[in-house]
């Protein structure tokens, strides 16, 4: 590739090991380039075309050297692989070492130094790609298990770079990763992301433990991951953010493409050549060993040799994607594939039926849509699976709300789809009764099933999981910032505010000239120490005196915004007026004149809140100086009293357990003390906007010590003043030591908004 040329930069670059086209060449000889068909592709578009953007990737064809160019209207970047290249880091490390050991070690991986010095040479090719094109202060995402050592390489280049990482695959247990020699270098090369992103929480905790084994980082369980803290060569110390967010398709898209009138024809057809009367079961999979087609494959022709089920009553439909062709192993399951495939054909096809329709090719979507609206019965039986987009698929294309999807519990998808029939592919007895539940479902529990499920897939879309993680990647990105420029000051410890008087003091005058002011206080660690014993805590005097004089004042509202239970919140602040409004568990609930608002659990949520107490306690028993709390909505794990091995013990345990009983749907907040786990999604963000508008308020004064306020923080606008008591992290434009200057500052607040011109306030 020709770098003489200054090369154009962008606000985001993707970088994945392919490039999102392909190739192929016209009837006049030249290099036309198609859009792939990949999941990636899909799932990035809405982002893509909404800023400046470019993708950095290999092209496809060893030895091919290109140029930059521009296809609809995304500027692609290729990185030329040798043919060398990709036998030793594509096919050699990244497929036969990373891809076997991350799922479970179905197949054995094979470990070669030569494969490993590939493996560093070319990541460090696509680092510096990135970092080429990549402009000031821009956001890179990095993808998948080819690239992760791209974001430490990618940091050490360009350290102003907002830099994501997302592994599409599983990220195994620690007692299989420590097999790999370079362990330490796959972790340390993930570490340097802001944020690094998995498919399931079970995965991030398991990259959680691998840090905690293999570095000296601090880590913290929070929402779906855990808090990274690194001290850098620097000195410094940088916060990196490892949690789930699993990915998803363009769920509306499909839909429609389901609803066109030739693909509804087109799969009235497929019925129609099968058998109308048959019942259709389809696998679509890659050609790989990790999808479990074999498995698949024999519960039904046991399903046939037992007579639970004839070719009159049901018929396979199996399309095994082509893949890794070159690679013997694959050559030799797509042998067995086939033969086990004809062998089932051979015993129980009948002049009217075969048993088995196999097909060893991709499709395009319009057919793809048709085969899931004529399937009766989808099966995902993958032995292990990041994700599975295809059983997503499946349920955007049922906009009939008929169809049932069988499906693995070791894929990502499990953790969402939980309405579909669950199944572990391993025990075959166990697929075969799973296989006749689905047929032999009453029509009003599949479309109650299938209903449930198109409102998760229809939610949690690609937009979503794109915004979601690049919404993570931002606030990440700039707390680090934020944490450099204090550095740079000089002011690693928190100002005092006599200290940083004049500009906190201007801050707060402007506060105080404002029509309508809302003025939101966290509690324990902000108004009031924090104490071993939850309910001896107590708001200091200086702050309750400077609550009680700045309620009284005409168009001034005075909130705390908490994550302790109303109730609690109520006991702890009994002595403050009443005018004072009270928000608990994290917004969940909050008192206003008129009384509590709080919505009351559905069975399902009655359901979880049972689990998750059940769980807890468990861990808390199993952990000295452990113990649990009850909120309206969830729980809290509290570690104040517990030493640093228990604390760290409990917490990890409480994310792996919940995690995988749960799923993602359960919302884990992270305090210094703290793990709050919540069957209903509240956040201290929404609930200063929801607080805002029901005061119509002009400005907020917000302040808060933890890990849980920053979300108010982020909430925050022009004009408003963000306040953080105490060390860590923050989004808050001012710092002050603790509770004693938080209490010295909204005394300065009430001063200025005493003397304040009062003609414009509302009483």
């Amino acid at each position: 590739m020709n770098h003489g040329a200054e090369p154009r930069t962008h606000e985001l670059v993707v970088v994945s090991n392919r490039l999102p086209v392909d190739s192929q060449v016209g009837p006049d000889g030249a290099v036309e380039w198609t859009r792939s068909p990949g999941g990636l592709v899909t799932a990035l578009e809405s982002v893509l075309h909404g800023v400046d953007a470019a993708w950095v990737g290999w092209p496809g064809s060893p030895d091919l050297e290109l140029e930059p160019f521009d296809a609809d209207g995304i500027r692609l970047v290729p990185v030329p692989l040798a043919d060398d290249d990709v036998a030793r880091y594509y096919e050699g490390f990244s497929n036969g070492s990373v891809w076997p050991l991350y799922h479970d070690v179905i197949a054995v991986p094979s470990y070669h130094r030569e494969w490993w010095e590939r493996y560093v040479t070319v990541n460090r090719r696509f680092a510096e790609a990135a970092a080429a094109v990549a402009r000031d202060g821009a956001t890179v995402w990095v993808h998948d298990y080819q690239l992760q050592l791209v974001p430490r390489l990618l940091r050490e280049l360009r350290p102003d770079l907002a830099i994501g990482f997302f592994l599409h695959i599983p990220f195994p247990p620690y007692g299989l990763f420590s097999q790999l020699p370079w362990r330490s270098q796959i972790v340390e090369g993930l570490l340097g992301a802001d944020v690094v992103g998995f498919q399931r929480t079970g995965d991030a905790a398991n990259f959680a433990t691998a840090v905690r084994r293999l570095t000296p980082a601090v880590v913290r369980a929070q929402h779906r991951g855990s808090r990274i803290e690194l001290a850098e060569p620097s000195g410094r110390r940088r916060g990196v953010l490892a949690q789930a967010f699993p990915i998803s398709i363009d769920a509306a898209a499909l839909e429609a493409l389901a609803r066109t009138p030739a693909v509804q024809a087109r799969a009235r057809e497929i019925r129609e050549s099968l058998g109308a009367d048959r019942t259709l079961l389809l696998g679509v999979d890659r050609l790989d060993y990790t999808k479990g087609i074999v498995h698949r494959l024999e519960a039904y022709g046991e399903l046939l040799e037992d007579g639970a089920i004839t070719v009159d009553d049901a018929a396979l439909i199996q399309i095994a994607v082509p893949t890794r062709e070159r690679v013997a192993a694959y050559a030799q399951l797509r042998d067995e594939v086939e033969l086990l495939a004809g062998r089932i054909n051979g015993d129980f096809q009948t002049l009217r039926h075969r048993a088995v329709s196999y097909h060893y090719h991709a499709y395009p979507r319009e057919e793809m849509a048709a085969m899931f609206l004529a399937a009766d019965v989808a099966l995902v039986t993958s032995l292990r699976d990041g994700m599975n987009l295809v059983a997503k698929e499946y349920v955007a294309s049922r906009f009939d709300e008929e169809g049932v999807l069988v499906l693995s519990e070791f894929t990502g998808a499990a953790d969402e789809l939980r309405r579909a029939v669950l199944v572990n592919p391993h025990d075959i007895a166990g697929l075969k009764e799973a296989i006749l539940t689905a047929m032999r479902m009453p029509r009003a529990e599949r479309r109650s099933r299938m209903r449930a499920m198109r409102r998760r897939v229809v939610e949690h879309d690609a937009r979503r999981w794109s915004s979601d993680f690049l919404e993570a990647l931002a606030l990440g990105a700039a707390v680090r910032r934020a944490q450099d420029a204090d550095a740079e000051r000089d002011a690693g410890a928190p100002t005092r505010v006599a200290e940083v008087a004049e500009p906190l003091r201007s801050a707060l005058e402007g506060l105080a000239r404002r029509p309508r002011l809302l003025i939101a206080l966290d509690f324990d660690g902000t108004l009031a120490p924090e104490v071993d014993d939850p309910a001896a805590a107590r708001a200091l005097p200086a702050a309750r005196e400077a609550v009680e004089r700045l309620i009284a004042m005409p168009g001034t509202r005075v909130a705390l915004v908490s994550g302790r239970s109303l109730t609690d919140l109520e006991a702890v602040v009994a002595d403050f007026p009443e005018e004072v409004l009270l928000v608990g568990s994290h917004g969940a609930e909050i008192r206003l004149e008129a009384g509590t608002s709080f919505e009351p659990l559905e069975e399902r949520e009655r359901a979880e809140l049972t689990t998750l107490g059940e769980l807890l306690g468990g861990i808390a028993a199993r952990h000295e100086g452990v113990w649990v709390e009850r909120k309206p909505v969830g729980f809290a794990l509290h570690t104040r009293l517990a030493v640093e091995a228990d604390s760290q013990a409990a917490r990890l345990e409480a994310t792996r357990e919940i995690g995988a009983a749960l799923g993602a749907d359960v919302i884990v907040r992270d305090g210094r003390t703290t793990l709050e786990f919540a069957i209903r999604g509240t956040t201290k963000g929404e609930a200063v906007e929801h607080l805002r508008r029901i005061t119509h308020a002009d400005a907020v004064c917000f302040a808060g010590d933890d890990v849980t306020d920053e979300d108010a923080f982020a909430a925050l606008g022009p004009g408003d003043v963000g306040l953080k008591s105490g060390p860590g992290d923050t989004l808050a434009e001012f710092r002050v030591p603790g509770p004693a200057e938080v209490a010295l500052a909204l005394q300065r607040l009430a001063d200025a908004r005493e003397g304040a011109p009062s003609e414009e306030r509302p009483r």
